[in-house]
């Protein structure tokens, strides 16, 4: 039973460590571009996006 007094406040802030990184990242963003992720996984790796390919040709402009 002594053990418990350990392990229920390190389970807490565990819990409050979890739900303060979830809220940091809402925060700061982290799901913004949920279409933008899904259309980058279907890419080949190394070749470039349409995105990329627009920035470069404005550049060259």
């Amino acid at each position: 039973m002594n053990i418990l007094i350990v392990l229920i406040p390190v389970s807490v802030c565990l819990g409050a460590a979890g739900l303060a990184a979830c809220l940091w990242t809402l925060r700061n963003g982290q799901y913004d571009d949920l279409e933008g992720d899904a259309a980058r996984i279907l890419l080949e790796n190394g070749a470039p996006s349409a995105d990329t390919q627009q920035r470069d040709s404005e550049k060259a402009t």
